[in-house]
């Protein structure tokens, strides 16, 4: 096995024993275009040729921005890492100003980006860029040179053996990507992983989920992001087809033309889905609505190996033949797993899919451990729900004094790029400091509680956990985000997004009559007397110290554009208390 040591090694681990007709899928103008595994090579080292025409050399960074994963992508990745030189990757969504810092702070030699939107912002900050030699797009675009110029440098195939030397020279322990963590304060990190780094990440996390060969899977969530790039080296060495999303607009859609046998996931995704469905089930009428509840409550107290009996598996087999069959149409009719990352997933959304035969499988890690620490795996009864599963073989995992998770192993990161003394902050005695708090409990199971930065005490020197808060009341179809504050305040209180459209259904169901503008309608009597009772509902479960007492409803969606959010989905709190600074001095002036 050990002949996968560098990252590029995969596709050509893929092409000796289960090469694919159709390897990488993206649809062009509403028709999917497939390549097979020797034509993605094929692609790839004339990228690679291309580069070394161009003078990218050895340690050079090259950084990718798209807008959706394509095929592209995964070819331009391949390319570069072949040559020696390095890629960045880099969110589509953040700021110009990000844009300009990571560029000039990676000393990017080349920017290739997958679009006219993308291209504008680059563009906009071109005079600020100190390293940047051109930029290349993926789409035919007027005003930049489409990416098929370093294809056409690299066609002369007798130049092959020059990229073969480069190759051989790359070893293991070389730098393959710096990967910018989005970060919730102050400038992004950029994240060295070296080919071993992620390699075994990816040979130790493999072992945990059973993707077959011959397999399909669709992907959408962002390849800048660890979690999904490692993924995708799992699908090239488990021979898994792999068919890039248009985006999360176009995710239902995709999934009934690709019927995915694997997906990955984040668990705001898998809210939307369940609400949407639970949704529909209110629309229903008489016996029908009667039978969707009684399915979705059984679905709520779902175990794993039939640990809740006999009588609860014979009516599981019932509710699955009536009404979670439709749930797996909906999804396709083929989905048997979907993997978690990114953020906490709530246990209800684990137990409702699991009983639904759509077993979620949780995991955890961090951009700077490559990112996989511990994954639950449904075989050999390694899967519990509420937990973030065992952890992968290779790796030491111990919990400090204060809760904390560290961890140390091969995956753990080789830095922060120029920035030595933020890498000795975060590891010591070759250990990573995770800054989440966690448990493993007596089979081995890791449970993560909070982050250790978000917790706070009240002026009462009560410790809160706002995690833990914030995914219990988002439970309710009527709370779209919510950030538990209260840091030094009296009591814990919350700023909460409301789930407009939900809300708004609601209140045309019940006749109530509410503005549908946002900013009038948070400040409407009977949503705020409602999402009250939800409140309360949900408050019955904590300490008297950790109940929520007060919240205030915010008047717009909580997103990445406006900068609520991470690009991985994160709350960046700062923000959030910043721009509604005014709700929260309205909370603790009474």
């Amino acid at each position: 096995m050990s002949t996968i040591t560098r990252l590029f090694d995969f596709i050509y681990h893929q092409e000796k024993n289960s090469p694919l007709e159709k390897c990488l899928s993206t649809k062009y103008n509403g028709v999917w275009k497939s390549l097979s595994t020797k034509e993605v090579i094929d692609h790839a080292n004339a990228v690679s040729r291309g580069l070394i025409n161009i003078e990218i050399e050895a340690n050079d960074k090259v950084a990718l921005i798209s807008m959706t994963n394509r095929t592209e992508w995964s070819i331009f990745d391949i390319g570069v890492l072949q040559v020696g030189a390095q890629t960045v990757p880099i969110y589509p969504t953040i700021s110009e100003d990000d844009y300009a810092y990571i560029l000039n702070h990676s000393e990017s030699k080349i920017v290739v980006v997958s679009c006219q939107e993308v291209l504008d912002k680059v563009l906009k900050i071109s005079n600020e860029l100190k390293t940047v030699k051109e930029i290349y797009s993926f789409d035919q675009l007027e005003n930049c040179t489409h990416w098929s110029d370093i294809l056409d440098k690299g066609k002369n195939i007798a130049e092959q053996e020059e990229v073969e030397k480069r190759k051989s020279a790359v070893a293991e322990e070389n730098l393959a990507t710096i990967i910018y963590t989005s970060g919730t304060t102050g400038r992004p990190k950029g994240v060295m992983l070296s080919h071993s780094n992620i390699v075994q990440n990816v040979l130790a996390a493999e072992e945990r989920v059973p993707f077959v060969d011959g397999s399909h899977a669709l992907s959408f969530l962002p390849l800048c992001h660890i979690f999904e790039r490692v993924i995708l080296y799992i699908y090239q060495y488990c021979g898994v087809s792999v068919y890039y999303g248009e985006g999360l607009d176009k995710i239902s859609e995709n999934i009934n033309e690709v019927k995915p046998m694997i997906m990955t996931v984040v668990p705001r995704l898998l809210e939307k889905v369940y609400d949407k469905i639970v949704s529909k089930g209110k629309d229903l009428t008489g016996i029908k609505k009667n039978l969707f509840f009684w399915a979705v409550s059984l679905g709520l107290r779902y175990e794993p190996y039939g640990q809740n009996g006999w009588w609860y598996e014979t009516r599981l087999k019932l509710a699955r033949k009536l009404i979670f069959s439709k749930w797996q149409q909906a999804l396709g009719g083929n989905l048997d797993l979907l993997v978690s990352g990114s953020a906490a997933l709530q246990p209800r959304l684990a137990r409702v899919f699991g009983a639904a035969g759509i077993p979620v499988m949780e995991g955890y890690g961090l951009t700077e451990t490559s990112p996989v620490i511990s994954v639950n795996d449904e075989r050999n009864r390694g899967w519990k729900i509420g937990t973030v599963g065992r952890v992968i073989s290779g790796l030491e995992v111990k919990i400090a004094e204060d809760g904390e998770i560290l961890c140390k192993g091969p995956n753990v990161m080789m830095g922060y790029y120029k920035d030595p003394e933020k890498t000795a902050e975060v590891i010591i005695d070759d250990f990573f400091h995770t800054g989440d708090i966690g448990e493993i409990d007596s089979e081995g199971f890791l449970k993560i509680t909070d982050r250790k930065k978000e917790m706070f005490k009240t002026s009462g020197g009560k410790y809160v956990a706002p995690r833990l808060l914030e995914n219990k009341f988002k439970e309710s179809f009527f709370i779209e985000q919510i950030m538990v504050v209260g840091e030094g305040e009296k009591m814990p209180a919350a700023l909460i997004q409301p789930n407009f459209e939900f809300v708004i259904d609601w209140a045309n169901k019940k006749g109530i009559s509410i503005p549908s503008d946002p900013a009038e309608l948070v400040k409407n009597p009977e949503v705020i007397n409602r999402i009250s009772e939800e409140i309360e509902k949900a408050n019955k479960v904590f300490a008297k110290w950790e109940k929520i007492k007060q919240f205030r409803l915010t008047p717009e969606v909580w997103s990445i554009d406006l900068g609520h959010l991470t690009p991985t989905m994160k709350l960046k709190r700062k923000f959030i208390k910043e721009r509604y600074i005014d709700l929260y001095n309205d909370i603790y002036s009474e």
